[in-house]
């Protein structure tokens, strides 16, 4: 019975207890009183009985204000501190009891917070022994993810549902590059921890690479890999890798080593039998064998190459040469009917002689201008088909200045160098070619001194390696470029022409009389920083190096999203979106616009900060004054901004197949449903409410606000009132409910909507 009920209760018996004695000695005094004596009574009672019942009534009062009092001292008082009680011993450890009320509450609350202090002395130190053990683990598991982290290759990790468990910045940034349509406004939204891998590649194609891993792991193969290139939603061709995650059950018997014969399907997302056949003999070094034990495929992992330029290229040089072959077929066939009439006419008129030969050198400029065009055009393409990078021109000098005065003892200077070029280049074998240079020049011409200059014209880089004094032929550079280039014990099978030809580049030698020195000159294909890296260079300076995006408790979460969300499922497994808006006013239904959306994922009861959603809206109506005050966008802010009709959609799939999560969530939720016959779009997933789920929890605190609750649970408040902010703070103090809220015997989905709908906020409308 609640407390509130129970005080409703002892008003009445009070009441009774009150009025009850004088009407039962009244009725007494009646039953046995004769008619004469009853109406000398009446006539006594009935002029005394507004003054009597007037006292009974103030006496009535004052008892209720006396029991109100009472039950605030002590009742109240007693539940607010249980409620206190149970966030010191969860959500928020710092926080204490106020010691208010009367003395023995008082007493009570210092007592409490006394064993409140003990308690936290112990947790304190079973934290720091239980962190110290730890800490190897978690170094080698932030050493691991920070190396995923660093690849230059896309890498995803998934579980056998196709949940995706880990991701690199490399593959983030990649399907941020491929995403198309409301996608691409969500920062990728198709690549998150927990989302599936089939948002993103085929789900046939994911299953195929499956069986044919499982197949290779029967036969005891060393390499159970499978290769595939397949294409995105938007039509990027991707090559892919895929390797199995093995986990290693009890060993067998010696040289029976065995393969998870059906392992869960990807495309059902359902375990298979429990069979298992024995492998072939393995071969030496496999996996099988290497492990001696009943191998299980617990999920893969998948390397992404982006290859759709390196398609396009290819499709566009076949084009270029069919493009030559037919357009110059013609001119050759002028160029060699021209050649035989002149030679088959040595007696032609000089006029005629002049008109065929201008027939032939219109026809060579015309091919002449095909092939600079193709090869301009096609420069670029030609030179990666040796693997190059994009590398600073500065670092390259500076490495090959360190490696030529370690080697050769060789003074270095720079001269002149541009920091900001870029070069794309081999650049082991480009620094071996400077080196082998400095030393011919130190072998042959005993130079003293080297310096180095770094320019760039156009798309070309020049990297200039310059000496006073003796000046040699061309015919010695020449020589020099045939040479394997050899520095002393260091042996390379390459030429200097090698290197040069494989950057599609040139070299010669040059001499400045005016300054008494002369120079090689390497000629070098220019690079732009790409887009993709200045983006992963900027997280890095605003983030530190440990990456966010894996989670390996995944593994065993076993369809952890879901094609749909049950209601039965635990609160802790399912994944949420906690979002927020920002409105041009509080009354959509009169005709106030979103301005804002921000939302942040929760996968795994983890908050992933990167994970996120944040768009401004024109909402294409005026602002009002008093909002801006608050959440302080202004008209220039939305002036230019996608309109609802674009990011309401893309909103919709980011928050695919998770929980929505929201402070005063009914006020956010009215705005959709006015868009959903305009829009097309309908959020038909389950809403929980911060608001209601506290209410629920703290029933007899004052306020509900979101300030109120962080406060309480001992979050920090940054970032209010703006979407983004907003969903951050909310994420945190939900994350604090869900241990809460199972104190109180609230563990799943379904009964966490019941118990917000109890509750008064619950009425609401907007």
């Amino acid at each position: 019975m609640k407390a509130k009920f129970r005080f409703m209760v002892a008003a009445c018996v009070l009441g009774l207890l009150m009025t009850g004695p004088f009407g039962l000695t009244a009725a007494l005094l009646l039953a046995d009183a004769k008619d004469a004596e009853r109406a000398a009574f009446a006539e006594f009672l009935i002029p005394r009985l507004p003054l009597g019942g007037l006292m009974t009534l103030l006496g009535f009062i004052a008892g209720m204000i006396l029991l109100r009092s009472l039950f605030q001292q002590y009742v109240h008082g007693l539940l607010r501190m249980a409620e206190t009680l149970r966030l010191m011993l969860g959500a928020n450890r710092n926080f204490r009891v106020a010691p208010e009320g009367p003395p023995e509450v008082r007493e009570l609350a210092r007592a409490a917070n006394h064993l409140a202090q003990q308690r936290d002395e112990l947790l304190n130190d079973v934290e720091e022994q239980i962190r110290s053990a730890k800490a190897t683990v978690e170094e080698e598991k932030n050493r691991l993810a920070a190396l995923m982290s660093e690849l230059a290759m896309g890498v995803i990790v998934c579980n056998l549902d196709g949940r995706i468990l880990l991701y690199n910045s490399r593959a983030r940034l990649q399907f941020r590059a491929l995403a198309q349509g409301p996608t691409s406004m969500s920062g990728g939204a198709l690549i998150g921890l927990g989302r599936s891998i089939f948002s993103i590649l085929e789900r046939g194609q994911i299953t195929h690479s499956l069986e044919n891993i499982q197949q290779r792991l029967r036969k005891g193969s060393a390499e159970p890999t499978a290769n595939f290139i397949t294409s995105t939603r938007g039509g990027a061709l991707l090559r892919a890798q895929m390797a199995p995650v093995l986990r290693a059950g009890a060993t067998g018997a010696a040289g029976d080593p065995k393969i998870e014969d059906n392992p869960p399907s990807p495309l059902s997302g359902k375990g298979g039998d429990e069979v298992s056949s024995q492998a072939a003999p393995a071969q030496n070094g496999s996996t099988a064998t290497m492990l001696g034990a009943e191998l299980h495929v617990t999920g893969y992992v998948l390397t992404i190459e982006n290859i759709t330029r390196n398609f396009e290229r290819e499709a566009e040089r076949d084009q270029a040469l069919q493009a030559l072959t037919d357009g110059n077929r013609a001119a050759l066939g002028n160029i060699r009917a021209a050649v035989e009439t002149l030679l088959d006419s040595p007696e032609m008129e000089t006029d005629t002689r002049e008109r065929f030969t201008r027939v032939i050198a219109d026809e060579a400029a015309a091919m002449s201008s095909k092939l600079e065009a193709t090869m301009s055009r096609f420069a670029d393409s030609l030179k990666t088909r040796w693997p190059l990078e994009d590398v600073l021109g500065i670092d390259i000098l500076a490495a090959a200045a360190r490696r030529i005065e370690d080697r050769l003892q060789l003074p270095i200077k720079h001269e002149n160098q541009d920091a900001e070029l870029w070069m794309r280049v081999d650049s082991f074998a480009l620094i071996q070619a400077i080196t082998f240079l400095a030393s011919r020049l130190q072998d042959h011409y005993a130079i003293r001194e080297l310096r180095l200059r770094l320019s760039a014209e156009g798309r070309m880089v020049f990297v200039d390696l310059i000496w006073s004094g003796t000046t040699i032929s061309s015919e010695t550079l020449y020589t020099w470029e045939l040479e394997p280039m050899n520095v002393g014990a260091e042996i390379s099978p390459l030429t200097l022409r090698d290197v040069i030809d494989r950057h599609g580049g040139e070299i010669w030698y040059q001499r400045d009389k005016a300054a008494h020195t002369a120079f090689f000159r390497i000629v070098l294909p220019a690079a732009v920083m790409p887009e993709a890296q200045a983006i992963d260079q900027t997280q890095h300076l605003h983030s530190d190096s440990r990456p966010e995006y894996y989670d390996f408790d995944l593994f065993a979460a076993r369809d952890a999203a879901g094609s749909g969300i049950d209601p039965g499922r635990r609160l802790t497994d399912l994944a949420y979106s906690v979002f927020d808006t920002e409105t041009t006013g509080l009354q959509p239904s009169e005709g106030d616009e979103i301005i804002q959306l921000g939302a942040v994922r929760i996968v795994n009861n983890r908050l992933l900060r990167q994970e996120i959603f944040d768009q401004l809206v024109d909402p294409v109506i005026p602002l009002k004054a008093e909002g801006i005050s608050i959440h302080g966008i202004t008209e220039a802010m939305v002036n230019g901004q996608p309109k609802l009709d674009v990011v309401l959609p893309a909103f919709h799939e980011f928050c695919a197949e998770t929980v929505l999560v929201a402070h005063n969530a009914a006020f956010d939720m009215r705005f959709f449903q006015l868009k959903e016959n305009s829009l097309g779009v309908r959020f038909t997933q389950p809403v929980l409410d911060t608001l209601l789920l506290s209410a629920v929890i703290h029933p007899n605190q004052e306020s509900h606000r979101l300030e109120s609750i962080a406060e309480r649970l001992g979050i920090n408040v940054i970032g209010r009132h703006t979407a983004l902010g907003d969903a951050y703070v909310t994420g945190e103090v939900f994350l604090k409910m869900i241990p809460l809220l199972a104190d109180i015997g609230i563990v799943t989905l379904q009964q966490a909507l019941d118990a917000s709908q109890q509750t008064y906020f619950a009425r609401v409308k907007y």
